[in-house]
């Protein structure tokens, strides 16, 4: 590979061959409607340990909004509701058990996004108007509340009015709310904030007890040798507090506030009509007037979270695609140039530690491959995209490259098990010749591989761990509903524990992916 032209003390960060697990926390089991910040994410991390990962990766943290995807948030820099662990609440006497209640009316197999809406947001107000109640008093565990409100204004004040004000106009986007809250810096001088005082307060503490909570989750994986795998979508919703607060970094038209075009991908592997995703596009000759200083101050939140950060759709640095606002697919659209290199310098001066990997996945030019290789950022590599074609084909293990990070499938694929039954037998013969294998272990048969592989970095799903099916899917790219549902259960995590945790080490071992070092003993 070429030497990377940003310098070598930002990248190659992936040095060492490791591997790691793919969990979304939402897939936790629990007795909560969700996967939650409690002990079954520490029991989780346990495992990583015992099994000898590196590495926890997750998707983007944030609170969803339509359709429930982590990748349309209300912000790009709170963390969902809904991952609160309630029990610390009611031990601090800020819920009753009685209250807890209705949370036994919740499914415990599956996510149900619509009850948690509906019974677990309440009761998450309920125990701010209970903390107000008896004063204000200090949480030990969760530290004062006031200098964290300090700490995060420069997100938080305009995303506690955003979310404030969207309850009080019933749920309505932003660019439906009556003229005067349509500009935030209009709203911020308006009578709203104090209004809705109580409100915007609540939202502050439950985002004060989301960071309390996930890092006491960090410092565990910290003490456990883990390190977490975060991820941040190229892009923002546009119903969020982000595009409310900072409308000109966006195409929007600047009277009706709606999008000009709007992000999405043409025709590929997932869907024929391309994927429509109705992001608003960045005006970055505007992000770049002032250093892309909107962008620096999202990467830095996404530290505050993880230790490492997955830019998903890379290739919209390079050019994204541009689909004319009102269009009812992505067939149609245009490739338009992005910022480039410039941006990655940018963020290589301001930011000279951070570790960042690049999803490049999807249809990859030559100039999207050699930006790639001009930052230095280590790519990805899909197994279940590697089999049906030639020996060219860029996954197949014999073509990977080191600094990358190879995956049976990722959270947008089947699971390796329910990918390998619905796949022609023509692509199923090919993997079978390929790995010289029967097929009857395909996800474990997938494992080795990922683990055999020349890339550094191995990441398995955890549905492919435990040999799930197509039942186990998290996402299917495309489909607006009925997705980031499944949700493991403990009994399947005991038992990959007893039985599985001494092989996947000595795999690890076999193929140099053990950690060589302490990571508990790394200086943040």
């Amino acid at each position: 590979m070429k030497k990377p032209v940003l310098g070598n003390h930002t990248v190659p960060w992936l040095d060492h061959r490791a591997a790691g697990v793919l969990l979304h926390p939402t897939s936790l089991p629990g007795t909560q409607g969700i996967g939650t910040l409690d002990h079954h994410a520490t029991q989780f991390l346990d495992l990583l340990q015992a099994a000898g990962f590196t590495y926890w990766q997750t998707c983007p943290l944030g609170p969803t909004g339509f359709g429930d995807s982590p990748y349309q948030c209300f912000s790009s820099f709170a963390g969902n509701p809904y991952l609160i662990d309630l029990q610390p609440l009611h031990a601090a006497g800020l819920l009753t058990a009685e209250q807890l209640k209705p949370l036994n009316t919740l499914p415990a197999d599956r996510v149900d996004f619509g009850g948690l809406w509906q019974i677990k947001l309440p009761l998450l107000f309920s125990a701010h108007a209970a903390w107000v109640r008896l004063g204000r008093p200090s949480l030990p565990a969760y530290g004062d509340f006031s200098a964290f409100r300090a700490a995060h204004a420069p997100w938080l004040e305009s995303y506690t009015l955003f979310s404030a004000l969207k309850d009080h106009f019933g749920g309505k986007p932003w660019w439906e709310w009556p003229t005067e809250a349509r500009d935030c810096r209009a709203a911020l001088r308006s009578r709203s904030p104090r209004e809705l005082a109580a409100r915007t307060e609540g939202y502050a503490f439950i985002q004060h007890v989301f960071f309390a909570q996930w890092q006491s989750i960090r410092r565990h994986a910290s003490s456990r040798g883990i390190r977490i795998i975060g991820d941040i979508p190229i892009f923002t919703a546009l119903d969020s507090a982000d595009v409310w607060a900072s409308p000109s970094l966006f195409q929007l038209d600047q009277g009706t506030l709606r999008p000009t075009a709007v992000a999405g991908v043409p025709p590929d592997y997932f869907s024929a009509d391309g994927q429509l995703w109705g992001n608003p596009l960045y005006d970055w000759p505007v992000h770049a007037r002032d250093g892309y200083a909107w962008w620096l101050q999202r990467l830095r939140a996404a530290f505050t979270f993880c230790d490492v950060v997955r830019i998903d759709h890379f290739r919209g640095f390079e050019a994204y695609w541009s689909v004319p606002a009102g269009r009812p697919n992505a067939r149609v659209g245009s490739w338009v140039p992005g910022p480039g290199l410039d941006f990655f310098r940018r963020v290589s001066a301001a930011l000279p530690e951070a570790r960042l990997i690049a999803e490049d996945l999807g249809l990859l030019t030559p100039e999207t491959v050699a930006l790639r290789e001009a930052t230095g950022l280590p790519g990805m590599a899909v197994l279940q995209f590697a089999f049906g074609g030639s020996a060219d084909n860029a996954y197949l293990p014999h073509n990977q490259t080191a600094n990358s990070v190879v995956y049976p499938g990722t959270h947008d694929n089947d699971t390796t098990l329910g990918w390998y039954a619905t796949t022609d037998e023509r692509t199923r013969d090919h993997v079978r010749r390929y790995l010289r294998v029967s097929g009857r272990e395909i996800s474990w048969d997938f494992i080795r591989s990922a683990y055999a592989s020349v890339a550094r970095l191995a990441i398995i799903s955890l549905p492919d761990l435990l040999s799930l099916g197509s039942e186990a899917r998290l996402n299917t790219p495309g489909v607006g509903q009925g997705n980031w549902t499944w949700r493991y259960r403990s009994d399947q995590l005991a038992r990959l524990s007893a039985q599985s945790a001494p092989y996947l080490r000595e795999l690890g071992d076999l193929h140099g992916r053990l950690p060589a070092v302490s990571l508990a003993s790394e200086t943040r």
